[in-house]
């Protein structure tokens, strides 16, 4: 299993240098609103996030409340 990693990460490792080694100059233009979709890609990512783990950081802000287990008798 390790060397399989290891064969892994080293051939991954291989591929991104030769992809820099072998890159050209791009001619493109980035709009204006690129920026703003990439923050509202993110803050939407952070959002749901929060919602689907609501209940666990619920707990780490509100005390768990004992109950009590009083019994009362009745009067006879």
């Amino acid at each position: 299993m390790t060397l399989t990693l290891k064969y892994f990460a080293t051939t991954l490792m291989l591929l991104v240098a030769l992809s820099f080694a072998f890159e050209r100059q791009a001619h493109a233009y980035v709009d204006p609103g690129s920026g703003l979709l990439l923050f509202q890609g993110i803050s939407a990512t952070v959002s749901a996030a929060l919602f689907y783990f609501r209940r666990r950081i619920k707990g780490l802000f509100v005390r768990a409340q004992t109950k009590s287990h009083t019994v009362t008798q009745p009067r006879a």
